[in-house]
């Protein structure tokens, strides 16, 4: 049976089939969909993690059990999941145990665009490359094989086009792998003598998978008639190569990119006049090509920024590029902007309004950087909001104290944001934390989290209770405003910043997006009564428009959430 499908519907496939038992994972893109197409098999554990730290943990923790278990995560959420990853390198496994992660190079919904193979070689654990849909499957399930015969955790690495681009993949059965039994093993606990021990046995294990890299058929030469040049190349990169070179090129494919071979390295460049390495982001390959004697050409042409296209590398190396399809007229730029109805919008204004410098966080609500609101300052990554705060307050006392806030998002907050508050309020700084509660992981795409009362299924779970939360870590000043009633919204904001003591502001309204939210009708626009002043506009609500002169609303985006009339002076907005 064969089928198209996206590379992250065939990395779970590949769980699928290799008899993986059980995945935790955390949403990010491009991630996101591996987790959400496995839970459709019901021979699969699914779950959501209140964060990439405990994804990697349950699911080691199912592995030491004795299951063949998975965690996914995007490219940051590796940072998150990197404590237990090393110290579980070490420890090693039994039954198998794969870490997906997927790149973003290009940053298409990322805060940088780093490189998860550097992941790989500093944890000292082998890493897979696929270059399509179906090698995201077959790779997904050598990576198990793996995992097992050398007894280490395994990284499957994908970028954007990859998770997100199709082929034709063929299926197979899913494998019923019998669960390993537990044996007590004083050893697996890391300390002292026992690390030592560890690492001498990780370092043998890098050698034993060095050889592999050398004959598995993971890493495959393909050599054709033009030996002018030879290319090595992984991932993605692989298929612009084809691209670009067509058939008649000689190419070393990495699939399996860490470690990498030695002897074939030299062998392939031993055939060619010279070697050139493209590969995306970093110049890992490159480096290690250079390390073991073979000269090479590489980011001195293939740039280091932002992901390659086949027309991109083209360019770097003097080629005609193929013939694309363009439009010729200047299509209008289209940035980010929140939806209309939006219920961050209404706090975004009021910060804005009240001059407050923002701390902002991860999610859909960093979208309040944008104009008209201007309301963020900064981010940085997941739960930094509020340990950052922390500091610029201690840093400027009651000058930064009475007009600076934090905001994060009720997934962000459960995912990271906790132990910044705890240290807010065990350390008394006078900082103003904003919780944006709108009862679903939003920028994903509408995944469950620990606050949301439902499992990854949707079945009902444990929620956690945001009020009680900050109550138990020591704030006494606890508040929730719905953020459509701005005024509303100022005065709470004005008390408690006003306060002299820490406190929390708990913005809840559901996000309009969600299917169980029940849409309002349009709102209308009294001409005689609208003067086309633009008060209105300062929300930046994507269904508000000016057109001659007068305010428009888009009735296919408005959702009738009223801010909009609160802002005018003359009532032109009407139910």
């Amino acid at each position: 049976m064969k089928e198209l499908m996206l590379g992250n519907k065939a990395v779970a496939r590949g769980l699928y089939e290799a008899g993986c038992c059980v995945i935790s994972s955390y949403p990010g893109t491009p991630s996101t969909e591996i987790t959400e197409e496995a839970a459709k098999y019901p021979e699969i554990y699914c779950e959501w993690a209140p964060n990439e730290k405990v994804a990697l943990e349950v699911a080691h923790g199912a592995a030491v059990g004795g299951k063949r278990s998975a965690c996914c995560m995007k490219h940051v959420g590796l940072n998150v999941a990197a404590d237990p990853l090393f110290t579980i390198s070490y420890q090693g496994v039994e039954a198998g145990l794969v870490i997906c992660v997927a790149d973003d190079p290009g940053m298409f919904s990322s805060q940088n665009e780093q490189d998860s193979r550097h992941y790989a070689i500093a944890a000292k654990i082998p890493m897979l490359e696929p270059s399509d849909s179906q090698e995201a499957l077959d790779f997904t399930k050598r990576a198990f094989q793996l995992s097992e015969e050398y007894h280490t955790p395994v990284l499957v690495r994908t970028c954007t086009r990859i998770a997100h681009s199709q082929s034709i993949v063929g299926k197979g059965e899913r494998q019923e792998v019998p669960q390993k039994e537990y044996v007590k093993d004083p050893e697996r606990v890391m300390m002292t003598t026992n690390s030592m021990k560890a690492h001498y046995r990780v370092e043998e294990r890098t050698k034993a998978m060095t050889a592999l890299a050398e004959t598995t058929d993971l890493n495959r030469m393909e050599m054709g008639e033009d030996t002018s040049v030879g290319i090595i190349t992984s991932s993605t990169s692989y298929q612009y190569v084809r691209e670009v070179f067509g058939e008649k090129a000689c190419v070393l494919k990495l699939g399996l990119s860490w470690p990498m071979p030695v002897e074939k390295i030299r062998t392939f460049a031993s055939q060619v006049d010279k070697v050139l390495v493209i590969e995306e982001l970093e110049p890992i390959i490159e480096n290690h090509c250079r390390q073991i004697g073979v000269e090479v050409t590489g980011k001195e042409l293939i740039p280091m920024v932002d992901e390659l296209t086949q027309g991109r590398i083209a360019q770097c190396l003097g080629r005609e590029p193929k013939a694309t399809v363009t439009l010729e007229d200047d299509v209008p730029g289209r940035p980010p902007v929140m939806c209309a109805g939006c219920p961050h919008r209404g706090v975004f204004y009021t910060l804005s309004k009240n001059k407050c410098m923002v701390y902002g966080d991860i999610g859909c609500y960093t979208l309040g950087v944008m104009p008209p609101l201007n309301a963020l300052d900064l981010n940085v990554c997941m739960g930094a909001s509020c340990s950052g705060l922390h500091g610029f307050n201690i840093a400027g006392g009651e000058q930064h104290e009475k007009h600076s806030v934090a905001v994060i998002g009720d997934s962000t907050f459960a995912h990271s944001g906790i132990t910044g508050i705890a240290d807010i309020a065990y350390n008394r700084s006078n900082s103003t934390v904003i919780i944006l509660d709108n009862s679903i992981t939003g920028m994903t795409g509408h995944q469950q989290n620990p606050t949301t009362g439902k499992t990854l299924r949707g079945e009902p779970a444990g929620r956690i209770d945001l009020e009680a939360l900050c109550h138990a870590v020591g704030f006494e000043r606890v508040r929730v405003v719905d953020p459509n009633q701005l005024k509303e919204v100022d005065r709470v904001l004005k008390e408690e910043l006003a306060a002299e003591e820490p406190s929390v502001i708990i913005s809840r309204r559901p996000c309009v997006m969600l299917k169980s939210v029940e849409k309002a009708p349009p709102l209308k626009v009294d001409l005689d009564k609208c003067n086309g002043c633009g008060l209105c506009m300062r929300i930046g609500c994507p269904a508000l428009s000016l057109r001659v002169g007068k305010v428009e609303i888009d009735k296919t985006q408005c959702v009738g959430c009223q801010v909009c009339m609160q802002m005018c002076h003359r009532d032109a907005l009407i139910v």
